[in-house]
């Protein structure tokens, strides 16, 4: 059996790194670090199966956002566009952000 080499596959831009990490940070806080280590495993397993699972795949329909596509994980949205042979992740946000603003500030 052939294995993915997903690091190959999965890029993740500066502000989705960012908001893994007040992800995780604001998960401990409320929850504790075992939920937050939770949270972050199932949303970088959803991350990490986007490549092989297109049907999961969602286009953006604004024309400033031409070529974005977003997946859901529990309350969050994961933002990403196709790159050649790859994905690349560029933001994650809450369902209640005002999404389409940072997503056209890239904030």
């Amino acid at each position: 059996m052939q294995t993915t080499n997903l690091s190959m596959l999965i890029k993740i831009y500066p502000p989705a790194r960012s908001r893994i990490k007040e992800i995780w940070q604001y998960t401990k806080n409320l929850h504790g670090q075992k939920q937050a280590d939770i949270y972050i495993r199932g949303l970088g397993e959803t991350i990490n199966g986007l490549y092989d699972n297109r049907p999961l795949w969602r286009q953006i329909e604004d024309s400033e956002l031409n070529g974005i596509f977003f997946t859901r994980y529990e309350h969050h949205y994961i933002f990403f566009r196709e790159l050649s042979g790859s994905i690349g992740i560029i933001n994650i946000l809450h369902e209640k952000m005002d999404i389409p603003s940072r997503l056209k500030n890239n904030d």
